[in-house]
């Protein structure tokens, strides 16, 4: 590779760090207090650097995820943006056609 040359970022760990940055920003913003608020953001935190890396393993990616959904699942205020999370967790999944 060239010096200097830019390698392009997976789509996948774009999309994942955007997604992960959005519920970042509502969970910081949702003003109830939630017992397990502290887990979730420990979680995120988890899952940005993770694709801050590049390549993250899906079972962390899983289990980060399931982390986060059980601290903020019940909030349906945040539930769109968890959604978003999990479908970007999602995508690092084999196709299921795949043996």
């Amino acid at each position: 590779m060239a010096e200097g040359a830019v390698v392009a970022e997976d789509p996948r760990v774009s999309e994942l760090r955007e997604a992960v940055s959005r519920l970042r920003r509502a969970l910081a913003g949702h003003p109830a207090p939630l017992p397990d608020r502290d887990a979730a953001e420990e979680e995120l935190a988890a899952l940005d650097a993770m694709a801050r890396e590049g390549a993250p393993e899906l079972s962390r990616l899983r289990r980060s995820l399931l982390l986060v959904a059980g601290a903020v699942g019940s909030v349906s205020a945040l539930s769109p943006s968890l959604t978003a999370v999990h479908q970007a967790v999602d995508n690092f999944a084999p196709p299921k056609d795949a043996p």
